[in-house]
């Protein structure tokens, strides 16, 4: 076994596998403001690592409640996308395989918890006002659409 697949190599090994997950609740969409990593102050979905045995539904739905204290329903998977942040001399700082889903909201309301520093629904016409992460609001734009598509409700979702 090669130093790389040491379990207890300090080094970082990239890349990770990580969830976001795309929640509505009447016409809004559920924003996080990262608190933490390289996009402190940027608002995006909630999300973050997938735990070792967790399946991707299962971290989705764990992450939402750590980071905003609700329940919800995942409903389908929007997508997979790379999230890579470098350094300044181009070096490899960070690098996430992200699986977006999408969801509805069930009970509670939005706290901040764990890694973000403010959590909130949104208007969905509104989301273009917030400093978002890289293809957040494609997302957002997407999961909309398949949760219409899922329930049949139109605009109502």
């Amino acid at each position: 076994m090669g130093d790389r697949d040491k379990p207890d190599n300090v080094a970082q090994q990239w890349p990770r596998p990580a969830v976001s997950a795309a929640i509505f609740r009447d016409g809004m969409v559920l924003l996080a403001e990262r608190g933490k990593g390289p996009y402190v102050g940027v608002w995006s979905l909630p999300g973050g690592h997938v735990e070792p045995g967790e399946t991707t539904q299962e971290g989705a739905l764990r992450e939402v409640a750590e980071e905003t204290g609700i329940k919800v329903e995942l409903i389908g998977h929007v997508g997979v996308h790379d999230v890579i942040a470098r350094h300044e001399d181009g070096t490899l700082r960070a690098h996430y395989v992200l699986n977006v889903f999408v969801g509805r909201w069930l009970a509670g309301e939005p706290v901040a918890g764990s890694d973000c520093r403010t959590a909130r629904f949104v208007a969905v016409e509104d989301v273009g006002k917030y400093e978002l992460t890289s293809g957040c609001e494609a997302f957002i734009a997407r999961a909309r659409h398949l949760l219409d598509a899922a329930i049949g409700r139109g605009d109502r979702a």
